[in-house]
């Protein structure tokens, strides 16, 4: 499963199991909030005021929560205000690594460390635990902020606008209430639910994983049937939360983790909605398609996961035009 290095556990899938073979996800350990002012947030300390230059992200193209982050950043122009780091996409006995040898990934362009693992025991010598990814680095303190990516994307939605100008809010206050609720479920029944799917080890807990999961798939083609987003017309930090999921879908999560009783692409207004995320172009320019790497996903979920796929086998996978008009009912784009 996982590999103790130095009293580190650096495996990001694997978590514990419950009695019954379900799988549950650990929680982040470090909690803190970059704020306007260096104000404390809603959990954490102090002392991480919003500034140009001063954060840095490292994350992996292949995993769907440092996603979130990287797409936050394009969203909200802090591509020139926070750096980043891309591990490779191989998590094998190290964990994750920064060599920077494969195509995509670029090492740790901060310290030069090798893995992940590195860049938590830096801020904590003492730490054990999980390693994951994302990793909110402060450069000035040389500690990590968060690694809680749902907390992560929300301090991105507003603690730079002051310094950026960029004020489009994903959260906005009179709709935290139903985000909240409709956040609640995709996490539970498909973000984490096809990891639930993947990992099963008894059939009961996989029988009842699959089977949310498609009852939240098919409530969310119902849903974007009437409305343009899963919020309404605004889009929302609850559909680029979901649609990391559904860029991964059918290329990794249908065959590699079982969950193959219908493909995204067999949903018409959820493949459109995804098409119309992946080909969104950010205020300033930059486009959400350039956090996509389909490359690092397959190989990632393939190559690591040698409980799924010991002999390692790469499959050819569907070809998907992920730039295809994205036209629907409710829906004035193409």
């Amino acid at each position: 499963m996982g590999k103790l290095v130095e009293g580190v556990w650096h495996d990001v899938w694997y978590e514990t199991k419950s009695n019954d073979g379900a799988f549950v996800r650990a929680d982040a350990k470090f909690r803190n909030w970059v704020t306007p002012d260096g104000a404390p947030g809603s959990s954490g300390k102090g002392g991480f005021k919003a500034e140009a230059k001063r954060y840095h992200l490292y994350v992996s193209f292949a995993c769907p929560w440092a996603h979130r982050t990287l797409m936050f950043r394009k969203l909200k122009g802090l591509e020139d205000m926070i750096s980043v780091s891309v591990v490779d996409p191989d998590m094998l006995s190290d964990g994750w690594t920064l060599s920077g040898d494969y195509p995509g990934a670029t090492g740790d362009t901060l310290y030069g460390l090798r893995f992940a693992r590195d860049v938590y025991t830096k801020a904590d010598p003492t730490m054990t635990g999980r390693v994951t990814v994302p990793i909110l680095w402060d450069k000035k303190t040389e500690t990590i902020v968060s690694n809680e990516s749902s907390e992560i994307i929300r301090m991105f939605n507003s603690a730079f606008d002051g310094l950026t100008g960029n004020t489009d809010d994903y959260w906005p206050e009179h709709m935290r209430d139903d985000i909240e609720k409709v956040n609640a479920r995709i996490y539970d029944t498909l973000n984490n639910g096809v990891y639930r799917c993947g990992f099963a080890t008894s059939q009961r807990a996989y029988d009842d994983a699959v089977s949310k999961l498609f009852e939240t798939l098919d409530w969310l083609e119902d849903r974007l049937s009437k409305k343009r987003y899963l919020m309404g017309d605004q889009i929302t930090e609850a559909d680029w939360r979901l649609v990391a999921t559904l860029f991964r879908f059918d290329l990794v999560y249908h065959l590699h983790f079982k969950c193959n009783r219908s493909r995204i692409v067999d949903f018409p207004n959820l493949w459109a909605f995804t098409r119309e995320l992946y080909q969104w172009v950010a205020p300033n320019g930059s486009r959400i398609a350039e956090t996509v790497n389909f490359d690092h996903i397959v190989r990632h979920y393939h190559y690591s996961h040698e409980t799924i796929n010991p002999h390692r086998i790469i499959p050819i996978n569907p070809v998907i035009d992920w730039n295809e008009p994205h036209e629907r009912g409710n829906s004035k784009a193409a």
